[in-house]
Parts: C-alpha cells; structure tokens; sequence
C-alpha cells in the first residue's frame, strides 16, 4: 500500500494548529474571565449601621413583578440577586440603633422585614478654615445658601424607576483617602454637621469620572460644594461630587462608567484640592465605599 506522506504531513500540521488555536483561545478567554473579578452587578457591602447600608433578600423570586419596598415611609431599591429581589437600604446617619423594618407591598399583600441596626462611633475632624466666611457666612451669604439648598435636597432624594441599577462602583477619581466618612467636623472649634461623603485626594485636573451607569441629573456652582455634578443611578441611587475644578457634563447625559464628569479642583469650601463623593440612597447619605466593587466583594461575608 502506497501513503501519500505529503498529505499525511499536512493533516497533521493542520491538526496541530487547531489544537494550538483551541489552547490560545481558552487561553485569552480565561485572562478575560480573571480581568473580570467583580461584576458591574454586584451588591452592596451589608453594613447595617448608621450611615451604613442593609441588604434585605425578600425570599420573592426573580419570575414575580419587581416588588415596591419602604423605609420609613420613603421609597427603598430593590434589585436582582440570584434569581430573587432584594432591597438594597440606605441608613441614616441620625438612625438610632435597634430593630428598623422594611414594608413589602406585593400582590399577594402586604409583608414586613425587620433588620437590626447596630451602632457606630465615628471619629471627630478638627479643621481650621481661612476664609471665615465659609463658617460664619454673611447675611448675602444666608440668602445664596437657602437658595441652593433645595436644588441640592431635591437632587440628592431624586427617585427613577427602573428595573437595572449597577450597584458596584468603581471609585470616581485616582488617589487617596483624605478624610472618611461620617466624620463628626469641627470648623474653627465650631461644631456642624458630620461629613457626608468621602474626601479623595487628588491635584487639580484630576479627572473625575463617573463610578456607574447613570444619567447627570443636575450640575451647578454652589455655596459651599463649589463646582458639582449629580449622577443619578436610578432608584434613588445619587452620586454627587463636589469642589471641581471644571464641569465636563451636561444635565440629562448619560453616561456609563469611566466616562468624564470633570476635573477635581478646590472650589466652594475646601481647604485644599480634592473630590467630595457623597453617595445618596433613598434620600439617606451613605458611605460610597461600601458600593466600591474591591470593597463589598471582600467585606460582604455572603
């Protein structure tokens, strides 16, 4: 019997590459999958403490219409985990620690789910400010500021319905923690409210970007934030961020993750250079590192 080696030697060369191909392929799919260590989808830390956040699984599957869910009288989200809803709570930092409830209004009725909320002490921030008027502002002042705050209110209680809300959050601009959350603030040995959001350290024309999918719901100078831009994520999910340098958004644009809000700066009442990110959830201020993807994932315990 005559074999034809050249054919022979081509089969096998051809074998060869498709084993080789194959072997690459699986290959780059899996540098994909290990790039990927935390969908864009995925929950919020439970931190149920003042300023914290609860998240509450309904035991209400996925296959059922997205049920509307209260707390404290106001409107909670509720989102898609593992084939059920869940209500994704914000805590007030004026929460008082013990049992706190969610109502559940479905068509089967109305339900209750309590939760625990436990207490948290959080550090007091000294800080001396120079311009005295950032304290102690003067009656022209008072009147800007009793303006803007209910442009600032109505932004930060905003509510959209939706059913997709990308919950896991990357952080807005590169640099360090400056100042944390929940803060109790001291200006010029003057007590006020405690602080809102996180300080990210940062130069000026650092660029500011947005942390998730969303639309920029409103975008002004005011008073005391400066330069600012509010991202509303939808369900009562808000992103605002504060002392920019400039404003590359527009109100109404949506935008995804990454894309430019702007540049960090030092406007309105800041010491320094740096971005304020306050996050809102059912109109309570939360601290936004609990929604950063590298924290809730490792923190979580679910």
């Amino acid at each position: 019997m005559t074999v034809n080696r050249s054919v022979f030697i081509i089969k096998s060369y051809s074998l060869r590459r498709l084993s080789a191909v194959l072997r690459n392929g699986c290959a780059v799919l899996a540098l994909v999958l290990s790039c990927v260590a935390l969908p864009a989808w995925a929950l919020p830390q439970h931190s149920p403490v003042p300023g914290g956040v609860a998240v509450i699984p309904l035991g209400i599957k996925t296959n059922q219409p997205l049920p509307k869910a209260t707390y404290d009288g106001t409107r909670v989200m509720v989102v898609a985990d593992s084939g059920q809803w869940v209500a994704i709570v914000g805590i007030p930092l004026s929460a008082k620690p013990g049992e706190q409830v969610v109502e559940l209004t479905e068509s089967a009725g109305k339900a209750q789910f309590s939760f625990k909320v436990t207490d948290k002490q959080y550090q007091v921030q000294r800080i001396t400010i120079e311009n005295k008027r950032m304290v102690e502002p003067n009656p022209e002042d008072v009147a800007r500021i009793s303006k803007e705050k209910p442009v600032i209110d109505a932004a930060l209680a905003f509510w959209r319905d939706t059913d997709a809300v990308e919950t896991g959050f990357v952080q807005p601009a590169e640099g360090g923690l400056s100042s944390n959350f929940g803060s109790r603030r001291v200006f010029n040995n003057q007590p006020r409210a405690p602080h809102s959001g996180i300080d990210i350290a940062a130069s000026i024309g650092t660029p500011v970007k947005a942390p998730a999918a969303g639309t920029v719901l409103e975008v002004g100078n005011y008073f005391f934030n400066g330069n600012t831009v509010f991202v509303d994520h939808g369900q009562g999910l808000i992103s605002m961020f504060c002392h920019l340098d400039r404003i590359d958004a527009k109100a109404g644009q949506a935008v995804k993750a990454g894309d430019l809000l702007g540049a960090v700066g030092k406007t309105g009442r800041a010491t320094g250079p740096h971005l304020h990110w306050t996050v809102s959830l059912n109109n309570a201020r939360i601290d936004p590192q609990l929604f950063l993807r590298n924290v809730g994932a490792s923190q979580s315990g679910r």
